[in-house]
């Protein structure tokens, strides 16, 4: 017998929400509510590739029992009682090789998408975005190695291991690294394949990317070949610090937005606070996707439970200093900026002039009430 918790109720201020769809349809919007009429009927939010924890807030928005569409690569549901639907659309492939601010204004039923700051200002000059809420608070993106193979204690010692490091083609932040010493020209290996094998092969004479949430846990415990722990050092550490999934919308929209975005907004906040307070309801959905639409990254119940956990304890999911979620700091987003365009310039890429924080981002619908409790005193 299928559990439906939906409830939408008002606490301190903000929308305490818990939502849920139909497991084999998706019902048409009431057309009553706090959100209809004012924001679309179905606000669509384009993330940046599978279902994952990390991308779990969307997915909260719709809550456990959603209906996944294979064809599509999406997930859907009534948001709450609000009077309209969420559909939370998968990316990587889905999204056929496109960086999201290029597919939302290809596709403009996108009301929301998942941009990171690097490519925010990558695409100001064609596809400008204004990010409205970030969800990770910290970059879970990390270099990691066999500490039985190379003692690296900060970033200073890994051009000193001479190791291959091995990621995807294409990522910023490589150049980034390369640019400050903190990864040797020659290190650089842009073969990666999205999977442990080469790792394994070479018995850990390689470094890696991968994601803190993921990849440390997942070869310790179903890598076959390794089943040992890793190290790793955070690229959010070595000063590239962008915010990873800042939830955008096309930056000509904000102003007809805003009436929904004022509500949406905390909304969005307290999702991100209900999932980590209890992840396993979404945990459980975000299995049920990666089960039915095939050829996403591996996933098991306790590696979803340790994402979570890992994401606390790293802060990946924080507060900000003012112990507000979701909110940007604008000097560290104009850190990014002068970090980046520079390294953004060198590929090719057309950077627009004189770009600052308030072009990217805006803290105007974020509720500085909603944030994580804090840690208790020990």
């Amino acid at each position: 017998m299928k559990k439906h918790l939906c409830a939408l109720t008002a606490v301190a201020g903000a929308a305490l929400l818990t939502a849920c769809g139909g497991a084999t349809s998706v019902p048409e919007p009431t057309g009553e509510g706090p959100l209809a009429g004012i924001c679309p009927s179905t606000v669509v939010i384009q993330t940046d590739w599978y279902a994952t924890p990390e991308r779990a807030a969307a997915f909260q928005l719709v809550g456990p029992d959603g209906t996944v569409d294979v064809n599509k690569g999406s997930y859907t549901g009534p948001l709450g009682d609000t009077g309209v639907n969420v559909e939370v659309r998968l990316g990587g492939p889905f999204l056929g090789g496109q960086p999201v601010p290029a597919q939302m204004y290809q596709d403009t039923s996108i009301t929301l998408g998942f941009v990171p700051t690097d490519d925010a200002v990558r695409a100001q000059e064609e596809f400008p975005v204004t990010g409205v809420f970030a969800s990770l608070d910290v970059n879970p993106q990390i270099v990691m190695w066999d500490p039985a193979t190379y003692r690296v204690d900060s970033w200073k010692d890994v051009p000193g291991t001479n190791a291959p490091v091995v990621y995807s083609e294409g990522k910023i932040f490589m150049d980034y690294l390369v640019a400050n010493g903190y990864v040797s020209k020659d290190q650089a290996d842009a073969s990666f394949d999205g999977t442990p094998s080469r790792f394994v092969a070479e018995r850990g004479r390689v470094m890696q990317q991968g994601y803190v949430s993921n990849e440390p846990y997942r070869w310790a415990h179903d890598v076959e070949g390794w089943r040992k722990p890793t190290d790793y050092l955070l690229i959010h550490e070595s000063g590239y610090e962008i915010y990873p999934h800042a939830w955008s919308v096309r930056s000509g929209e904000l102003e007809s937005l805003r009436p929904c975005m004022t509500k949406l907004v905390p909304m969005l906040q307290q999702a991100q606070v209900d999932y980590i307070a209890d992840p396993g309801p979404v945990n459980a959905a975000l299995l049920r996707i990666a089960e039915t639409i095939p050829d996403g990254p591996p996933m098991t119940a306790a590696g979803n439970a340790d994402s979570v956990k890992v994401q606390v304890a790293e802060q990946i999911v924080g507060n900000g200093p003012d112990g507000t979620l979701g909110n940007f700091d604008t000097a560290r987003v104009d850190r990014v900026i002068e970090a980046v365009t520079p390294i953004l310039r060198s590929r090719g890429d057309r950077i627009a002039e004189d770009i600052s924080a308030s072009d990217l981002v805006t803290n105007e619908f974020i509720d500085p009430s909603i944030g994580l409790p804090a840690a208790p005193k020990p």
